[in-house]
Parts: C-alpha cells; sequence; structure tokens
C-alpha cells in the first residue's frame, strides 16, 4: 500500500484538495437547500466522498490516454501505466 501511495503521491494529494473543497461546497448548498445542519453534514460528506474515488480513476485514466497518445505519436510502444 505504501508503494502504491509514492507512485500515485500527486494525483492523491490532488484528490484530497478536491475532497476538502468539494466538502466545503457541498455542506454550503445542502444547508442553503434544508435549512439542517445535520443533513447537510450527511449529504457534504457521502457525495463528495464517491466522487473522490470516480476523481482518482478518472485522473489515471488520463494519465494512461496521455502516455498512449505520447508514445503514438513518438512511434514508440506505449506501456500500461
Amino acid at each position: 500500500m505504501a508503494e502504491f501511495a509514492r507512485a500515485n503521491l500527486a494525483t492523491l494529494k490532488k484528490t484530497a484538495s478536491y475532497y476538502l473543497v468539494h466538502i466545503t461546497v457541498a455542506a454550503l448548498v445542502a444547508y442553503a437547500v434544508t435549512g439542517n445542519l445535520v443533513m447537510a453534514f450527511t449529504l457534504s460528506l457521502l457525495e463528495p466522498t464517491v466522487q473522490a474515488f470516480a476523481f482518482f480513476f478518472h485522473e489515471k485514466a488520463w494519465q494512461r490516454w496521455n502516455a498512449r497518445r505520447t508514445a503514438r505519436e513518438a512511434g514508440t510502444p506505449a506501456l500500461l501505466v
């Protein structure tokens, strides 16, 4: 697990940053809509948590796509990233 974290440190940091911003925005929106603090915190933790996982894998897919495109343009075989 530590090797995975080191290999993906930049993406994990970006994901964590995105997660904190998303929770803050979601909490404010949920509270504005519901007027209920407990419901706002519940919603603000649930949806961004799912989104954070989706973002991580989305970012990895883009990295793989870019690596393959770069390799194709350079005329070299693409390695799985």
